[in-house]
């Protein structure tokens, strides 16, 4: 079903390219996400925030609508040690991954699209996104792979199968843009991605026994599952805690946010008013006329 979607958006990008009315562009911005590894345990706490390069093409559907793809590559990242609450930093959890993300959004432009001629063009925007993801952590000077693992039991007898690396969300959010010449646009854009996982940061519902793990997915499980014991003063003693003590908070799904300058250049030059081609045949119009 992924693929299949992935495929779908891609097929999409070569129409946007060639169509008249188009736009092509960068977005050089952060990507960070809010989840079980976040400094505070709500949902407007985000982890540490790395950059992120963004290519986007989009085109324009009438007077006020255009649709939009994007491939974005980031990095997201949580780590216990970052948080000021005691319990969080004992638990000693962290990981990082990178991120990949191919969406598809429909914008919502109210002040008018490129194409009627508008020098200030703020939008809204939602639609579908595949993105794939691969927590890692540094354990011993090394990063490890997390989701093989199983750390919260996966792939074990009575617990779930392994979480998927490649996901559906959905992005939500909002940009302005300014027309600087005839043909380029500067502008910012912030989005968030409301995702159908718990699993970005590998953290989601309760610790299973460290002899339980051990015996079911390996030392490396065990070691990475209960991670508290590398805090014991005297030395790395593994954590005994009984199967089903919290680990995270299943509860909520895992949030993942990108903010960043976008640099566009347009195809066309010519203004629309979307009942038949301008007859004047008028360019893009005086700086301070169409604000």
């Amino acid at each position: 079903m992924n693929r299949f979607l992935l495929i779908c958006i891609a097929s999409m990008f070569p129409f946007l390219l060639i169509a008249q009315d188009s736009e092509v562009g960068l977005i050089f911005g952060t990507s960070g996400y809010s989840g079980d590894l976040t400094p505070n345990t709500n949902y407007l706490s985000t982890g540490q925030r790395h950059a992120s390069l963004g290519i986007f093409l989009r085109k324009d559907l009438n007077r006020f609508t255009a649709v939009r793809g994007t491939f974005t590559y980031g990095k997201l990242s949580g780590d216990d040690a970052k948080s000021n609450i005691e319990g969080i930093q004992n638990r000693n959890l962290s990981f990082q991954s990178n991120l990949l993300e191919l969406s598809l959004v429909g914008e919502i432009n109210p002040l008018g699209t490129n194409s009627t001629g508008r020098r200030l063009q703020p939008y809204l925007y939602g639609g579908i996104a595949v993105f794939h993801f691969n927590p890692e952590a540094n354990y011993n000077g090394q990063l490890v792979k997390l989701q093989p693992l199983g750390t919260e039991g996966q792939g074990m007898e009575g617990f779930d199968k392994p979480y998927k690396l490649t996901q559906i969300s959905i992005p939500l959010g909002a940009g302005v843009k300014y027309q600087i010449t005839e043909r380029f646009t500067l502008g910012v854009d912030v989005g968030a991605r409301k995702t159908f996982t718990d699993y970005i940061d590998d953290v989601s519902g309760t610790y299973v026994n460290y002899n339980d793990l051990l015996a079911g997915n390996g030392s490396l499980a065990a070691g990475l599952g209960n991670r508290s014991g590398e805090l014991n003063p005297e030395g790395n003693i593994p954590a005994i805690v009984p199967t089903g003590t919290q680990r995270g908070n299943s509860l909520k799904d895992d949030w993942y946010f990108t903010a960043g300058v976008t640099v566009g250049y347009k195809f066309s030059t010519r203004t629309r008013n979307y009942k038949g081609r301008n007859p004047t045949g008028k360019e893009f119009g005086c700086p301070g006329k169409n604000l």
